[in-house]
């Protein structure tokens, strides 16, 4: 079983919505932290959001804040991106990580999912 899902991604215009979901696996995290990440073509991976176990500390990078939300339902051991205003420099595969430490804004989480590929079109 893998430790951690993404699903969601797909093709949409600009100024549509998405909803990233990233499922992790109570086998493997017991409390995690959880961070999304993208990589557009050409360009470095970036971090665009991330959320600590609780839900009470929340990050994003400039160019999302204000049309991405990023939240969780630990019941599910779900956490979600929602994705608003979709832009064509949205476009990029975006990575769920996950650890069970802080919440942390750098790419030093130790598992990541396979990414969803999330493209927008003008």
């Amino acid at each position: 079983q893998e430790q951690l899902v993404e699903s969601g991604g797909g093709l949409v215009q600009a100024g549509d919505s998405l909803r990233l979901s990233c499922t992790y696996s109570r086998r493997t995290f017991s409390n995690p932290a959880v961070g999304w990440f993208r990589r557009a073509l050409g360009k470095d991976r970036e971090f665009v959001a991330a959320i600590n176990w609780s839900g009470l500390n929340t990050y994003y990078t400039d160019y999302v804040k204000g049309r991405f939300t990023i939240s969780r339902d630990n019941a599910k051991n779900t956490v979600y991106l929602q994705m608003n205003s979709l832009k064509p420099e949205d476009t990029a595969v975006y990575y769920c990580a996950a650890h069970d430490g802080p919440v942390t804004k750098r790419a030093s989480y130790d598992y990541w999912g396979q990414g969803t590929q999330v493209t927008v079109s003008s």
